[in-house]
């Protein structure tokens, strides 16, 4: 059977139980389904998050307040962070998600968006993702922009600069959500393997269960 059971073994095989379907186009409804059921890792997303958020809003705060004493440096730092996290972060995000997957040996990684709901994704067709892989995909973004961002932290320690590295951890942590909440599915069902692959014809990611 290998290291992960095939996709025909986990619709086949009585060793394996289906529990969860997730169109591409309802990814931010199922993330606030997860969320809401909690959890230890949704509890230590949230009051980390909830940490980001103040530190992010306090430097916002100075920067304004120094903007109107005539120092306008740390403001241009954070409108800077602002402009590149909602543009050229988004697609880091996504290759960091497709590099992780070509790491946890995905033959083909593949990369979509729904503009409307402002989604993206990257993808790895019929390729069957454990709990330890899934991880590792899915934790990927938000360890390397932070890694980043606290470097960037510390060597622009005592220069504005600074500004877009704390803002950009910050927001960077808020886009991580989904990730977060598509990893909860992997412990919210006890101590049960789960296992996990995308379908680009149907647009779905598919959920099972190994049986005790």
């Amino acid at each position: 059977m290998g290291d992960n059971p095939s996709i025909q073994e986990l619709h086949e095989s009585m060793d394996y139980e289906f529990i969860e379907e997730l169109p591409i186009g309802e990814i931010k409804e199922f993330v606030v389904k997860q969320i809401r059921k909690g959890g230890w890792m949704i509890r230590v997303y949230m009051i980390y998050q909830f940490g980001m958020v103040i530190l992010g809003l306090a430097f916002a705060v100075l920067g304004i307040i120094r903007f109107f004493r005539g120092e306008n440096r740390n403001l241009t730092f954070i409108l800077y962070s602002l402009f590149f996290s909602f543009t050229l972060l988004i697609p880091i995000h996504e290759l960091l998600h497709g590099l992780s997957l070509k790491i946890v040996g995905a033959p083909r990684v593949t990369y979509g968006a729904n503009l409307k709901k402002f989604v993206f994704y990257a993808e790895a067709d019929h390729f069957v993702l454990n709990r330890k892989k899934f991880n590792l995909v899915a934790l990927a973004p938000l360890v390397v922009i932070k890694i980043v961002s606290l470097a960037g932290i510390i060597i622009f320690f005592s220069h504005p600069a600074a500004c877009f590295f704390v803002l950009l951890m910050c927001l960077h942590s808020l886009f991580c959500a989904g990730d977060i909440g598509l990893l909860s599915v992997f412990y919210n069902d006890g101590d049960r393997e789960i296992y996990t692959y995308d379908d680009k014809a149907e647009k779905k990611s598919y959920y099972f269960a190994r049986k005790k």
